[in-house]
């Protein structure tokens, strides 16, 4: 029994068949780049609230025991005769609390604006990574379809192959046909059986590389569950504008965030010139021992006005105002990089659209090449290098609406990226 249990953990679990949109759903789960910034998001929310902690009152309660032992000497200088060298040693107890809470400290506000700022950039990062990820399992999620498509474009070219080698070999038995066609039909028969084997290790290789995307154990197969609707994928609404892509682009966002904190770490590096308020005490119960024990306390307002910081104040203006031009430019450059995606991707789908047009009219094209020259070779009237020649013809066509009708995915894909709406297009 112990045996057979463990003959069981050990077989491979069955295989994870899956769509495009339970693809897209499992990686925004599992992928490493989600996860880290999700938990980016969490650690700035904790920055918030260490910066917003600085804004209010802290209070610590204490209690201890002090034995002390003087030096009069030492304290006051000087000796007096009669008195003796030290006081002490002498205990006393004390237990209370003591506080502080800042009353006007404007760079303290402006760090935790800043704070909340942070929080927004984040959440940026998080949704760029996001979009980042679909991106790339719809990439890999299409190419694997792609590839599938490839594996049944060659077993069809193997089945079609093969009937006509079984055609030309029946027309050599009855006499009609020669040895050389039916050597150049077993020539054919063989290539498209190599077109096969590499089709299908294409296809195998393109889901190791999925299944990496979703982050899946590696002992675990992945499958295609939308083989039937290959091409089926979201509609984009091609007239969005490059002004909307400006609106929902998660980089821009987070650009924006972090110009935003790096003009409040301006002001706050120019509020440290400005005085500062607090307050500070203690209250405490003291005494020899807790039957003597009276309150003691002390209240104090504070006033700290900075009259030399060695440069420090002007070097964080300076190091703000350069984080700002440099966002600025950074700025600069994902706005135009942006308009030249919306741009690009408009015209490959544009293209792609033309192409699969173009590529469904030449496969009917081909399968009619192929049918007449099947009848001429059956009749007699031609060889089988005129059916070859037919099969390849076949081939580059098939090949050329697989490869079209990718394309045309992909362009819409890409189209759907370049204004930022990935996640919401493939994901619900």
């Amino acid at each position: 029994m112990l045996a057979f249990a463990t003959q069981a953990f050990a077989q491979d679990p069955g295989p994870l068949k899956l769509t495009l949109r339970d693809a897209v759903q499992l990686a925004l789960k599992q992928n490493p780049r989600v996860i880290l910034a999700n938990l980016g998001v969490a650690q700035s929310e904790q920055d918030r609230n260490i910066a917003r902690s600085a804004l209010l009152p802290q209070v610590a309660g204490h209690a201890g025991e002090t034995v002390n032992r003087l030096n009069l000497e030492s304290a006051i200088g000087f000796s007096f005769p009669g008195f003796p060298q030290h006081v002490g040693p002498y205990r006393y107890e004390q237990f209370g609390t003591n506080f502080n809470a800042p009353v006007l400290d404007l760079t303290l506000w402006r760090r935790y604006r800043a704070s909340q700022w942070g929080i927004d950039s984040s959440r940026a990062q998080e949704t760029t990574a996001r979009e980042e990820s679909v991106m790339l399992v719809v990439s890999q999620y299409l190419g694997s379809q792609r590839a599938a498509a490839d594996v049944e474009a060659a077993r069809s070219r193997v089945d079609l192959a093969q009937a006509i080698y079984d055609q030309a070999a029946d027309l050599q038995k009855n006499g009609v046909g020669t040895g050389i066609d039916t050597l150049r039909s077993n020539v054919q028969l063989q290539n498209e059986k190599q077109r096969l084997i590499v089709a299908r290790t294409q296809l195998q290789t393109a889901l190791y590389g999925l299944a990496r995307l979703l982050n899946v154990e590696p002992k675990q197969r992945v499958e295609l569950a939308d083989a039937v609707s290959f091409f089926d994928t979201p509609e984009v609404n091609v007239d969005q504008t490059v002004e909307r892509a400006f609106e929902t682009r998660p980089e821009l966002h987070q650009l924006h965030a972090e110009e935003r904190r790096a003009e409040l770490e301006l002001g706050g590096a120019s509020d440290a010139r400005l005085p500062r308020v607090s307050v500070s005490g203690f209250w405490a119960q003291q005494g020899l021992n807790s039957s003597t024990a009276i309150p003691v306390y002390t209240y104090q307002a504070n006033i700290d006005v900075p009259l030399f910081t060695g440069g420090r104040i002007q070097a964080e203006r300076t190091r703000a105002e350069l984080a700002i031009r440099q966002l600025k430019q950074r700025e600069q450059d994902v706005r135009s990089r942006i308009v030249l995606d919306v741009q690009t991707s408009v015209a490959q789908l544009a293209s792609a659209r033309s192409e699969v047009d173009v590529a469904r009219m030449g496969i009917d094209l081909a399968r009619q090449e192929v049918e007449q020259a099947r009848d001429r070779f059956q009749a007699g009237v031609a060889n089988s290098v005129e059916v070859v020649q037919a099969q390849d013809g076949l081939a580059r066509a098939s090949d050329n609406q697989i490869a079209a009708l990718y394309r045309y995915n992909q362009a819409r894909a890409d189209l759907a990226h370049s204004i930022g709406q990935m996640e919401a297009l493939y994901a619900k």
